[in-house]
């Protein structure tokens, strides 16, 4: 296994299996992620406008780089419909090599 300070996941959420692969294709096709998976509906709780909500949601988890974060939630808040989404990174602190250097080899930062 060996150490990555660099590399990320990145979570989103999105309410269609449509909009999760149109980011997640988005997001690839323009080279600010190695990778996105999207899992099957998810069932999210949350407080919102003084309320609490449910919803049906699909998880997009995004495979990057340090480097590309700043344009990967950018791409993410423009090409989302909600009016805050979630996008959260969280750094990968091992992994294997071959892997994190796949990573590296398919991102480029803007």
């Amino acid at each position: 296994m060996a150490q990555a300070l660099t590399a990320l996941t990145v979570l989103t959420t999105t309410d269609s299996a449509e909009k999760a692969e149109a980011l997640a294709r988005g997001a690839v096709e323009s080279r600010l992620a190695a990778c996105a998976q999207i899992s099957a509906p998810v069932t999210s709780v949350y407080h919102w406008k003084n309320a609490i909500e449910t919803a049906e949601e699909w998880q997009v988890l995004f495979k990057t780089t340090e480097a590309c974060y700043a344009a990967l939630e950018a791409h993410l808040t423009a090409a989302h419909d909600y009016e805050t989404p979630e996008i959260i990174a969280t750094p990968v602190v091992r992994g294997g090599a071959g892997y994190l250097a796949w990573i590296d080899a398919e991102t480029v930062a803007p």
